[in-house]
C-alpha cells in the first residue's frame, strides 16, 4: 500500500477572495528551479509542454500531459521576471486560473548557493473545488520535485481522494 503524501496547502484570505498557498524548498539554484518551471522540455517532465512567445501579455499553449486525453490549453503570461516570479492566467470549462510561482533563493556561484524556496499560489474568488484543486496541485508540486531529484513521477491516486478532506477543511488565515 502507497503512502499517502502529507498536504501542505495553506489558504489565506485576500481583498479578492481566497488564495490557495503551496511551498516546496530544492536544494538547487535559484535558476535550476527556474528553468524547470520555464523552459518547455523541462516543464513537459511535471506538467506539460508549451509552445508560443512565453513574454508577459502574449498567450501560449500547454499541453497538460497529465491529464485525461492530454488536452491543450490557453495561458496568458501575466508576468515573468526571471528568476524570481512567474504569473499566467487562463480560463476554461472549470473556470478561471490565476496562478503564480515565486521563487527565492540563491544563484549559483554565489556564497551559501544551491537553496531555493518556490511559492505557488493559485488566486481563487472563492473557497469552492479546493477539495480537488489542492490534491492536484500537490501532486504537480511534487511531480516537479521528482523531476529535479530524477526520481520516478507520484502516483495521482495516491493525492485524491486522500487529500480531498484536507483541503476542504482549510480555513482562510
Amino acid at each position: 500500500m502507497a503512502t499517502i503524501p502529507i498536504p501542505t496547502g495553506r489558504l489565506l484570505r485576500t481583498p479578492d477572495g481566497v488564495d490557495l498557498v503551496l511551498t516546496r524548498t530544492f536544494r538547487l539554484p535559484v535558476e535550476e528551479v527556474w528553468a524547470a518551471v520555464t523552459e518547455s522540455a523541462r516543464t513537459a517532465l511535471w506538467f506539460g509542454p508549451w509552445e508560443g512567445d512565453g513574454a508577459p501579455g502574449r498567450t501560449v499553449r500547454v499541453r497538460m500531459v497529465f491529464e485525461e486525453r492530454e488536452p491543450w490549453t490557453e495561458m496568458r503570461v501575466e508576468a515573468c521576471e526571471a528568476p524570481h516570479r512567474l504569473a499566467v492566467s487562463t480560463v476554461d470549462e472549470a473556470g478561471s486560473w490565476n496562478l503564480e510561482l515565486k521563487l527565492s533563493g540563491t544563484s549559483a556561484g554565489a556564497p551559501g548557493a544551491g537553496g531555493t524556496e518556490l511559492t505557488f499560489i493559485q488566486h481563487r474568488d472563492t473557497e469552492a473545488g479546493l477539495g480537488e484543486i489542492g490534491a492536484g496541485w500537490e501532486y504537480y508540486l511534487d511531480t516537479l520535485a521528482a523531476s529535479l531529484d530524477g526520481m520516478p513521477r507520484p502516483v495521482f491516486e495516491d493525492y485524491y481522494p486522500a487529500q480531498k478532506a484536507y483541503f476542504e477543511g482549510l480555513t482562510a488565515e
